[in-house]
């Protein structure tokens, strides 16, 4: 079989970014080839495994890549991917991050084991003292003191090896006892909710304005033996949906999660302590490190205090609380 390989050129921070764009169009299966001073410093750091490396990453540049049957239905995706990056490039000064220059290029390729060959660079990793995050085709070693979550990362948005998954996911873990309301604004995967539970929380909410996104979180609570009746998804955007807003807001959370953009979270800024009582907590990354003094600024003038910042590379991560 034939295959369209289909190459968005990036940056080491935008492929995140780059990669749940392609989501939206319906691709999910990616490779992330990171550039040569992202790799270096992950092997510096004696870092085994990361997401989606790519083995000859040493000598490229960062990327995201994605790979479709050569099928009438894909006729002229590759016009769409260009199309939609470059709709994408007209947001970087909005979204905050250097998103490099979103170039598109397109090949014709034989079938291989480009399929199969990136797993060999996704292995279970503990994150923190009370998890372990899984892919669904390895066995994870289970001693009993850690929480398994299983993924799939073929599925879009986050798998808990990026840096702003994973601080969220070391400052949850700290404020999880048991018993806890969540709620995760801008679910992606749905990887901080689902973790949230098998921890110990009793309940959660997940929201996302990509029902890609919310899909694939309902799928990745079910695939972890989550029960639906504590697991409540909704599509949408909180800012600008009433009936959602009205769903999410009747209730006030011990834990409110946000992994998305500064932009957006400066933006729920007003919104987040309506939903917080007096014993709440607030974890949000996705922050890159020029724009902490923006969030942190608009979070204070909304009645919130920073508490704690957690710094991987030039992402960051914060906790809050009501002042």
């Amino acid at each position: 079989m034939k295959w369209l390989e289909i190459s968005v050129a990036t940056t080491d921070e935008g492929a995140d970014i780059v990669s749940a764009r392609l989501s939206m169009l319906g691709i999910n299966e990616v490779s992330v080839v990171q550039g040569r001073e992202a790799v270096e410093r992950l092997m510096n750091d004696a870092v085994k495994y990361w997401d989606y490396a790519d083995d000859a990453a040493i000598n490229e540049s960062p990327a995201v890549r994605a790979y479709l049957a050569l099928v009438p239905e894909n006729d002229g995706m590759a016009d769409k991917v260009r199309e939609s990056m470059a709709e994408l490039k007209e947001m970087e000064s909005e979204i905050g991050v250097r998103l490099g220059s979103l170039e598109v290029v397109s090949r014709e390729i034989d079938e291989e084991d480009w399929a199969n060959n990136w797993k060999a660079y996704f292995k279970p990793i503990n994150v923190g003292d009370k998890l372990t995050v899984c892919p669904t085709w390895e066995e994870a070693e289970d001693d009993g003191t850690r929480a398994v979550l299983r993924i799939d990362p073929g599925m879009a948005f986050g798998t808990g090896t990026h840096h702003t998954t994973r601080m969220c996911l070391e400052l949850l873990e700290k404020r999880i006892k048991g018993g806890e309301l969540v709620a995760d604004i801008g679910c992606g995967s749905g990887i901080l909710s689902a973790s949230a539970i098998l921890m110990g929380a009793a309940e959660a909410v997940a929201l996302d304005i990509d029902p890609v996104a919310t899909k694939i979180a309902a799928e990745t609570a079910e695939n972890n033996g989550i029960d639906i009746m504590k697991y409540t998804v909704y599509t949408g955007d909180i800012l600008s949906d009433k009936q959602i807003r009205t769903a999410v807001t009747r209730r006030k959370y011990d834990i409110v999660l946000a992994n998305i953009v500064a932009n957006v979270i400066i933006a729920l800024a007003p919104l987040v302590p309506q939903i917080m009582h007096k014993d709440s907590v607030f974890i949000s990354s996705g922050i890159i490190d020029d724009r902490l003094d923006d969030v942190v600024a608009a979070l204070e003038e909304n009645g919130l205090q920073v508490n704690k910042v957690l710094a991987g590379d030039d992402w960051r991560a914060l906790e809050a609380t009501l002042k």
